[in-house]
């Protein structure tokens, strides 16, 4: 017999607390990868941190999300709550890992063993069936719509969502219909300007966007798109606050040049 999962009551605390965030004070969150930087993330007052599938270019360096697995998630979801205390930790559920309700409340288990809070899928009224498993097992969802990085393949390239009034309407569609499933917050990723505003302003949880304009509850960035230290690519919207590629670099060749001086 499969036993259902239950939210701590820190769990519980913290999912309640960024629910009554909306409107009041924004939410910031940021993906983490492994326990150091993690740590630093949670100690600098994060409010979310994210183990993104995102890992897939930063850690492995993939192309994209879609070679990224349940073991690799885990591993990294592990890694990371041993450095947070106070962040709510949510995990990605990565690509063809939440096709069947099973899968999905199957998955959704091993990410919370590891130490995940919450789980995020991406997709609206697609992945609904699947959503409802996952809270039925007693496990908060954060859902993600907008622009898809797990069907990048299927697109053909990351493509802006919402630029037509039926697509805007689906998206609309979509997001009321995760919130009536009992998500704790909806990640909205590169969508129209207004769009993130109209979607905020109809639904009562949180929501977080990324390429998304300035209207939602809360922002959320790649880390490494913040301390630019990941310098092959930066994603427009992006504005890095350092740049600790070329720090790195710098230091890397006076270690070299000290050695040579000895």
């Amino acid at each position: 017999m499969v036993m259902a999962y239950s939210a701590s009551i820190d769990q519980r605390e913290k999912l309640s607390a960024l629910s009554q965030r909306k409107g009041k004070q924004l939410i910031s969150a940021l993906t983490a990868y492994d326990y150091a930087v993690a740590r630093i993330l949670d100690e600098a007052g994060i409010d979310i941190i994210l183990v993104g599938d995102s890992l897939g270019m930063m850690v492995f360096g993939h192309e994209d999300t879609t070679q990224v697995t349940m073991e690799m998630m885990v591993h990294h979801v592990k890694a990371c709550r041993k450095g947070i205390h106070n962040a709510l930790l949510v995990a990605d559920l990565p690509y063809k890992s939440y096709e069947t309700t099973e899968s999905a409340t199957t998955n959704a288990k091993l990410l919370v063993q590891a130490g995940a809070d919450a789980v995020k899928l991406e997709g609206g009224k697609a992945v609904l069936k699947q959503t409802k498993a996952i809270l039925h097992a007693g496990i908060a969802v954060i859902g993600h719509i907008g622009m898809l990085p797990q069907q990048v393949r299927e697109e053909g390239g990351y493509k802006k969502k919402g630029k037509s009034s039926m697509e805007a309407q689906s998206l609309l569609s979509d997001a009321k219909e995760l919130e009536a499933s009992g998500i704790t917050a909806l990640v909205i990723e590169s969508i129209v300007e207004g769009l993130g505003e109209e979607i905020t302003s109809t639904i009562d949880i949180p929501t977080i966007g990324i390429g998304a304009g300035n209207d939602c509850d809360g922002q959320i960035l790649v880390v490494n798109d913040l301390l630019g230290s990941y310098p092959w690519f930066c994603p427009g919207f992006a504005k890095p606050k350092v740049n600790l590629a070329s720090q790195t670099s710098i230091a890397v060749k006076a270690f070299i040049e000290d050695l040579n001086k000895s």
